[in-house]
């Protein structure tokens, strides 16, 4: 029996075309034609002020928090329950991780407790919107004028996602997205920084090309160009943006695919939240398709469930380990309350195959074997 991954990575369209095309047109390091054509694409699709191609979305965060202009004890407060590069990016400038909880039903950063995090020392919030479905951005952007902060969305699982009618990443001052392998727009690995307010593009510009004015010297607004900032080398290779360009010209068919198996999911697998075995994930035609977890009673059931589908060629996986819990957290974070929903959801969750090659016959197969499970 053939297993089925929990992700794969795949070809839609003109992916090894384009990069043939790229190499022919002789330019294979950052910002050729291909990197221009994806930065574009972005800015046109999803209204966002200026987009920036980077390497991956953890460059797309640092470049954010160097952005913030972030002094050594500075706080940014966002969720706990999140890839390590959403704390660590804040971290490399000298400022403090101030995790908060999760709402139990998005397993977003809860809104409702931002406020109570914030210090004078507060310069940013970090609202990460998992599996795609959108934060609460309306009071979150409210809560930031209010308090003078910068907000930074971690949109690395929401591409395509929108939140009353904005895609996800154009809404906060900075969007971040990435396009590893296991995101929905895939060039192996890549990100993209959103910029939504014009005061940082000049400089994003220098920060993105090694700290120097060399995007305006080949724009012709200087006659030559130095080194006039702190900086480093976040641009992608050309390679990587020829391969996401054929993927972005087809995005809405891979996003729509990836919605349709979330949705055959949720309707084989709803008798078994009615039964109590377990909880379904919010889903909604707002969402990117990103993910599909399940809920579960406790961590003994998840253990036991993981270990089952695996003998039936089944491969699903946990997520995140909460960052406040981790070395690293402990030692450069701080908690503001409690912790109890990032702490228990993260123990029962646990994430099915999801990817574009997937057809109905895979979808039946992992449901079978939840079922089977609990048919024991």
């Amino acid at each position: 029996m053939k297993p089925i991954p929990f992700n794969k990575p795949f070809i839609i369209g003109r992916e090894l075309s384009l990069i043939a095309d790229a190499v022919a047109l002789g330019h294979l390091s950052g910002d050729g034609a291909y990197t221009k054509k994806c930065n574009r694409w972005f800015e046109e699709k999803l209204g966002c002020g200026k987009a920036l191609l980077t390497h991956s979305c953890t460059a797309a965060l640092e470049m954010a928090a160097i952005l913030c202009d972030l002094q050594p004890g500075d706080e940014v407060i966002l969720p706990s329950y999140t890839f390590v590069s959403t704390a660590n990016a804040f971290v490399l400038r000298g400022a403090v991780p101030v995790f908060v909880d999760i709402r139990p039903d998005t397993l977003n950063i809860d809104e409702n407790l931002i406020e109570a995090a914030i210090t004078p020392k507060t310069r940013a919030i970090v609202p990460v919107h998992y599996a795609g479905v959108p934060c609460e951005m309306d009071r979150i952007m409210s809560i930031a004028k209010k308090h003078n902060l910068l907000v930074v969305e971690d949109a690395a699982q929401a591409m395509l996602s929108t939140y009353n009618g904005k895609f996800l990443g154009t809404i906060g001052h900075f969007g971040c997205l990435s396009f590893h392998e296991t995101k929905n727009i895939i060039s192996g690995e890549g990100g993209a920084l959103l910029i939504n307010d014009a005061r940082f593009v000049e400089r994003a510009e220098i920060i993105r090309e090694k700290g120097t004015n060399r995007s305006q010297f080949f724009r012709g607004a200087v006659d030559k160009y130095t080194w006039v900032d702190i900086g480093s080398s976040y641009l992608p290779s050309e390679l990587v943006s020829a391969f996401l360009y054929a993927q972005l010209e087809r995005a809405d068919e891979i996003i729509g695919h990836r919605r349709a198996i979330c949705s055959a999911y949720a309707k084989r697998l709803v008798a078994l939240e009615q039964a109590g075995h377990m909880r379904l994930p919010h889903f909604d035609e707002h969402s990117n398709g990103h993910m599909y977890y399940l809920l579960l009673d406790s961590l003994d059931t998840r253990t036991a469930m993981i270990a089952h589908l695996k003998t039936q060629g089944v491969n699903p996986v946990f997520h995140y380990v909460p960052l406040h819990s981790a070395p690293a957290g402990k030692k450069y974070g701080r908690v503001c309350g409690s912790m109890e929903q990032t702490d228990t959801l993260s123990e029962r969750l646990v994430r099915l195959p999801l990817y574009y090659e997937m057809n109905q016959a895979d979808i039946a197969r992992v449901c079978a074997a939840i079922e089977s499970f609990y048919a024991r």
